[in-house]
């Protein structure tokens, strides 16, 4: 049960504590899950997170429930997925209940522009640290460029992208050990 609630109370303040999605909570999760509990590594954290954006669904639940999955099975699942997902329903509810009488207050306006332009900053930051760790090579390097202007310019489905860097990356593999 200590398992259990630690999962919750993890994730809750993950998915309470941060803004702007699966992307801006990635230095977050990688404080707590990586670093605080060593419930994954930065790799397979990674790894998880880019299931979670092959997968339906949001990222930030699908990675919970990966993670809680791995710590405790069904239950853990649940637990951990509950945790992201409480406080977006709390505020979420709070929110709407009174949102629409200060919406066109400037003061709101002012504030998330504010907060849209650090949510950027840090999705930058994941960015970059998601560049450092998962580049590690020439051939990363090529599949990021190409993808990231593919991603970029292009209607081309992400899954499809994934799809086709993980076939070229297998590839690429198996031709190494040949050779």
């Amino acid at each position: 049960m200590k398992k259990l609630l630690e999962l919750y109370c993890t994730f809750f303040r993950i998915g309470g504590l941060t803004f702007g999605g699966g992307m801006a909570m990635l230095p977050m999760l990688k404080r707590e899950i990586v670093e605080k509990y060593g419930w994954a590594t930065e790799e397979e954290l990674l790894d998880i997170y880019a299931i979670g954006q092959c997968t339906p669904g949001v990222i930030a639940v699908n990675t919970s429930t990966y993670i809680g999955y791995q710590q405790g099975k069904l239950v853990g699942s649940i637990f951990a997925t509950l945790g992201m997902i409480s406080p977006s329903l709390i505020i979420i509810t709070l929110i709407a209940s009174i949102l629409k009488e200060f919406m066109a207050l400037p003061i709101v306006l002012h504030a998330l522009a504010g907060i849209r332009i650090t949510v950027c900053a840090l999705m930058l930051n994941t960015v970059f640290s998601l560049m450092k760790s998962g580049i590690k090579d020439k051939l990363g390097v090529l599949l990021f460029l190409f993808g990231f202007l593919l991603a970029t310019f292009t209607p081309i489905p992400t899954i499809l992208l994934v799809v086709c860097a993980a076939v070229i990356g297998i590839f690429v593999k198996l031709r190494k050990e040949r050779v």
